[in-house]
């Protein structure tokens, strides 16, 4: 009998073989193609410790980054008409500090989701995207190198003649007026003792201390390197009794109401508030509890002060804590998504009870920036493709007090 085993070898390996070469091509994962465009867009440049913030990554084929991606972000650029990139089309993360969650992930609509999971290191954290041949990096801000200011509020402001306990609180908050959690913070005085000296700041960025006093006392926090202006506790009779801001927290353009209380039978001339950002007021001679409204027109932490004159000069002031944060507004277009050469009309909203002086609007088609007094712009698009439009909303101080984004196609 004759056997032909080195043939039927050769005719299993011939028909296997594009099966195999099938299975091969499946296993190869799909990347960005020659000249795409990442950009990194992370929800916040700050992160506290022990926490996580989210990644957009937008990959566009053919395109080139908007201008102003953000403080730190890097991206690869080629001009072009730009399109979203093949749905799942792979992207792969890495971080210097902290892990990224997923660290690869697949595109829907040109864009991907991933998350900054930070533990308990402080520093500058590099996140890079790619794929192919594309690639971009943005730089995020964790822990005690995001703080930016530290205020110190006390409670209460005076003692008694023979002294006693003050609650201090310590906040602390990044660039943008966000508060920063996980963050340690150090207390000082000249007088007396604060327990516990170190405090941890708690989720709403506020660390908190208690002072014990005989004496008049200066106090400080300390958070990195960042120290925050003496806050000072008095123990002797005022002329003011309370110095308050209504609302304590409040968004940029927002009015705060001030209320100054004198002393009983405290005989005051004048009572000046200065609100902490450089600029202040005169509220004359004063018998009663007395008001006055104030916008800040940037977000941070301001200390206002109330100081009082009477006959014999100054005659004590008392302190108040502020929070400002940034104007919370969105941005929307109608339609959406648009149609070359037809108006697309964009539509600013949760401007509330802000005092806004203009508008200024960014179009991402080469046209120069507008300005409006409305909310609401009309504009006509002249190409097709992605479009990322920007509105900047400016208080009646002059200061930018909101800032919104669109990302939208004109088909």
């Amino acid at each position: 009998m004759v056997t032909h085993r080195p043939a039927v070898i050769a005719l299993i390996a011939f028909v296997a073989l594009p099966y195999a070469l099938v299975t091969a091509c499946d296993k190869v994962p799909l990347l960005a193609p020659t000249g795409s465009v990442i950009t990194l867009l992370p929800v916040a440049n700050t992160v506290s410790l022990n926490s996580e913030v989210t990644i957009i990554a937008t990959v566009i084929e053919n395109g080139q980054a908007p201008a102003g991606t953000g403080s730190g972000t890097t991206t690869t650029t080629r001009t072009g008409a730009g399109t979203p990139v093949q749905n799942g089309t792979l992207i792969s993360f890495t971080t210097t500090i902290g892990r990224i969650q997923p660290s690869e992930a697949r595109t829907h609509n040109g864009q991907v989701s991933v998350s900054l999971i930070t533990s308990g290191a402080s520093g500058s954290a590099t996140v890079t995207a790619y794929s192919g041949g594309a690639s971009a990096s943005t730089k995020l801000l964790i822990g005690t190198a995001a703080v930016k200011t530290v205020s110190i509020a006390t409670t209460p402001q005076a003692l008694g003649a023979a002294g006693g306990s003050a609650q201090i609180v310590a906040t602390v908050t990044d660039e943008g007026g966000n508060t920063l959690g996980g963050v340690p913070v150090t207390f000082a005085t000249d007088r007396g003792s604060i327990s516990p000296s170190t405090a941890t700041t708690d989720a709403n960025g506020a660390a908190t201390a208690t002072l014990t006093t005989t004496a008049t006392a200066k106090v400080s926090a300390t958070a990195g390197t960042v120290k925050s202006t003496e806050a000072t506790v008095t123990v002797n009779a005022r002329s003011l009794a309370s110095f308050v801001a209504a609302p304590p927290t409040a968004n940029a353009g927002v009015p705060v109401t001030f209320t100054v209380t004198p002393t009983t039978g405290a005989n005051i001339s004048n009572v000046r508030i200065e609100f902490g950002d450089g600029r202040s007021r005169d509220l004359g001679a004063i018998g009663a509890a007395t008001t006055s409204t104030y916008a800040y027109s940037a977000p941070g932490i301001y200390t206002a002060t109330a100081r009082a004159v009477d006959a014999t000069g100054d005659s004590g002031s008392l302190s108040t804590s502020v929070t400002i944060g940034a104007l919370q507004i969105s941005l929307s277009a109608s339609p959406n998504p648009g149609t070359v050469n037809s108006p697309v009309t964009f539509n600013v909203t949760g401007i509330g009870s802000a005092q806004v002086d203009h508008f200024e609007w960014t179009l991402d088609d080469g046209t120069a920036p507008q300005t409006t007094s409305s909310p609401q712009l009309p504009h006509t698009f002249r190409t097709r493709g992605i479009k990322n439009v920007r509105v900047d909303v400016f208080g009646i101080t002059g200061g930018k007090i909101g800032t919104a984004a669109l990302t939208m196609e004109i088909q």
